[in-house]
């Protein structure tokens, strides 16, 4: 049996209006250094975001969070923060925001495999 290891996580919401602190679970970014691990996960459902505010700009919102794929992923379209080190492109997508596009506290926890935990997290967290 493999060797359980820390990972990190945080929900991405998206908060259509900043002053009312109400959001809607969108996404979660998850890593993992004991196995080499930072990938996000997301799904905008444009009819529950219509709930809250018909002014969102869905399309650049999509682009907020496809970057977070490119910045987990290093990719070369990812900009400066991409071609930092996994733990600092993590640190840097979670850092506290007063944007649309924020990110919950950073939890804990220990797992097997970091990419199961990923999926496990994303259909409790933003499916359900």
């Amino acid at each position: 049996m493999p060797e359980q290891q820390l990972f990190e996580y945080a929900i991405i919401r998206i908060v259509p209006q900043v002053e009312r602190e109400e959001f809607l679970n969108v996404g979660v970014v998850l890593y993992c250094a004991g196995q080499k691990f930072l990938q996000a996960r997301f799904k905008l459902d444009k009819h529950r975001l219509a709930a809250f505010s018909d002014k969102l700009d869905i399309p650049e919102i999509e682009a907020y969070l496809q970057s977070f794929e490119r910045i987990c992923a290093g990719t070369s379209d990812s900009g400066a923060i991409g071609k930092l080190p996994v733990a600092e492109r993590f640190r840097w997508l979670t850092a506290t925001r007063s944007t649309v596009v924020q990110t919950s506290k950073v939890h804990p926890g220990f797992c097997d495999d970091a990419n199961e935990m990923l999926e496990r997290l994303y259909k409790q967290m933003v499916l359900q």
